[in-house]
């Protein structure tokens, strides 16, 4: 199946959990929030919240500085 993540088209197991995919990016899911087809998803829910084909994911990352 396919999800479009920050913008680009990428290949995704069935099954696939926000959390799962976070992994797959290298990144924490402390320093992320995540957005599902223009939902905010609690961080609490990663490891629950399946992908479907088609999701567009947004997936932001806070950086300091100043």
């Amino acid at each position: 199946m396919k999800a479009t993540v920050n913008g680009q088209e990428r290949a995704v197991v069935k099954g696939t959990t926000l959390a799962g995919l976070l992994r797959e990016l290298g990144l924490a899911p402390e320093s992320v929030a995540v957005a599902v087809n223009h939902a905010v998803i609690p961080r609490g829910t990663f490891e629950r919240h399946a992908l479907t084909d088609g999701d567009a994911v947004e997936i932001i990352r806070a950086v300091a500085g100043g």
